[in-house]
């Protein structure tokens, strides 16, 4: 594999969680399997005071606990620390900006990373437009020496309006290919393997399309409630959360057009063209079409559970949606008229993500009077997590007389590939970025076709207080009306469990 540039990674933020739990620990991955260049250090930023020692004690810690290579090896680890350095000022301040300019180059010329910069915002929203813009008042963001690459984590804006906002804050300081929108869903290894499944497969491809697949189901289900993050959600939501982001890059990455290459430009530009294609819901359409729920108390497993308008930091009286199912549609060739059902929640009955595309039934039912195979589609499940994998069902005879049918699995485990390292999300999205590779990462045009599609949502739940908030048991699989999204007789959600395996024959929650 090649080896990036010497660089530095300046990460803004670098005294929060984010750092400390995936940041340091995912690089330190990449440095125990030499996949770091030879002159390289990480620079972290805050306004907390703190000394280069006591930042490398914290991260050593943050290594110890969370990195996926667990070292006894002290030279390694020390090896890695030597590379940590702190610098303390305040990001919001212009006026700083010259002496930690000053200070990045003395690093840089102390480490010959050559004026490679990587700018990490691991910060709150409010600081994407502003660091940028100072940065590139310092000439921070100029290529003429090394290259610069800025990284910004999601939430890309909070509606239309204000990502469009960002983009042109964004592109006003640095370009478009230096920008690096970060969704730590596309590192994950069965998310990649999506466009592996389709495209290595001639017995897939041929079948992906209206002809052959009856429709489409996304689930992303969570088994916890907000916690302490009461106050960010009710900002949020599980519609800003998930579905703009993560779940409708999952109907990108399986309705998209093969791309013309394996490269960033061919496949983000291919996703950008499903989300141009989404048939937009009318604000009129918006209670048909999408279901929004909220978890109330209930018992799980005995034990009380309080519902989200009991969470901390959480309005007595939030229409704030936990949960969201809705039905969409893709107005192109090979999708037209058939229909994604996508939902997201928490405090639903287990933790799982998974794509089931549900193909078509037989033209003539030849076992019509077996009704468990007349009633089942042949189904393929792509697990995104846990117990990461492929599960296919398809119909087959029962032994003995007669042409008793039932459904069958045939699967697959990443588990089972037991010599293979999965690397976590961040660790295979921050090395994409030290290669210049962006394929993983966002486009600006992208972001803004995603929030194009939901502002008429927000909209009608604002404008139109006849729309529902329905209630949902907590441990349960959200309102039961979500259920009337799906039309077709004999046709219903899948409702999944933590296991892949033995699907059908038990269920662990």
């Amino acid at each position: 594999m090649n080896k990036p540039k010497n660089h530095i990674l300046v990460i803004f933020g670098a005294s929060g969680d984010l750092t400390y739990r995936k940041l340091v620990p995912a690089v330190f991955d990449l440095h125990h399997q030499k996949l770091l260049p030879k002159h390289f250090a990480i620079l972290g930023l805050g306004r907390t005071q703190l000394e280069n020692k006591e930042f490398r004690t914290k991260m050593e810690k943050g290594i110890k606990e969370f990195a996926l290579h667990k070292t006894d090896n002290t030279e390694i680890l020390n090896d890695f620390l030597d590379k940590l350095f702190y610098y303390s000022f305040d990001t919001k301040s212009a006026a700083e900006y010259k002496g930690f300019k000053e200070h990045l180059l003395q690093l840089d010329q102390s480490c010959g990373t050559e004026q490679n910069f990587i700018y990490y915002l691991a910060t709150p929203p409010s600081m994407y437009e502003i660091i940028p813009a100072h940065l590139s008042a310092q000439d921070l963001g100029n290529e003429n020496h090394g290259f610069k690459r800025l990284i910004v984590e999601k939430p890309f804006g909070y509606d239309l309006k204000t990502a469009k906002k960002l983009n042109k804050s964004l592109l006003h300081n640095f370009e478009e290919e230096q920008i690096y929108r970060i969704d730590h869903y596309l590192g994950k290894e069965t998310v990649q393997n999506l466009l592996v499944t389709r495209f290595a497969n001639g017995i897939f491809e041929p079948l992906w399309n209206r002809n052959y697949i009856h429709h489409v189901e996304i689930t992303s289900s969570e088994s916890i409630g907000v916690g302490n993050r009461g106050g960010y959600y009710e900002g949020s939501g599980a519609m800003r959360d998930m579905v703009q982001n993560h779940l409708l890059l999952l109907a990108g990455l399986v309705a998209m057009e093969p791309p013309a290459l394996i490269d960033s430009t061919s496949i983000r530009n291919e996703i950008a063209k499903v989300f141009h294609s989404l048939r937009p819901i009318k604000e009129e359409d918006v209670a048909k079409q999408v279901v929004r729920g909220q978890y109330i108390a209930s018992k799980i497993k005995g034990k009380d559970v309080k519902g989200y308008r009991d969470e901390t930091g959480v309005d007595p009286n939030s229409r704030t949606e936990t949960f969201v199912a809705m039905k969409l549609f893709i107005d192109n060739w090979r999708w037209a008229d058939v229909p994604f059902y996508i939902r997201t929640g928490k405090m639903l009955p287990t933790r799982v993500t998974e794509i089931v595309i549900h193909f078509k039934a037989t033209p003539h039912h030849l076992f019509a009077k077996d009704e468990n195979i007349v009633k089942q589609h042949n189904q393929l499940v792509i697990r995104i997590q846990p117990d990461e994998g492929l599960l296919l069902k398809f119909g087959m005879k029962v032994p003995g007389a007669g042409f008793k049918a039932q459904n069958v699995n045939m699967d697959f485990h990443y588990s089972e590939l037991a010599e293979t390292y999965v690397p976590s999300a961040y660790e295979r999205l921050l090395l994409d970025c030290m290669l210049g590779d962006s394929t993983l990462y966002h486009r600006g045009d992208a972001v803004e076709a995603a929030w194009k599609f939901v502002d008429p949502i927000f909209n009608a739940w604002e404008h139109d207080s006849s729309i529902k908030v329905h209630g949902y048991p907590a441990g349960s699989w959200g309102p039961d009306v979500s259920d009337d999204l799906i039309t077709e007789k004999d046709i219903t959600w899948r409702y999944p469990c933590k296991n892949l395996s033995d699907d059908g024959n038990y269920c662990e929650l």
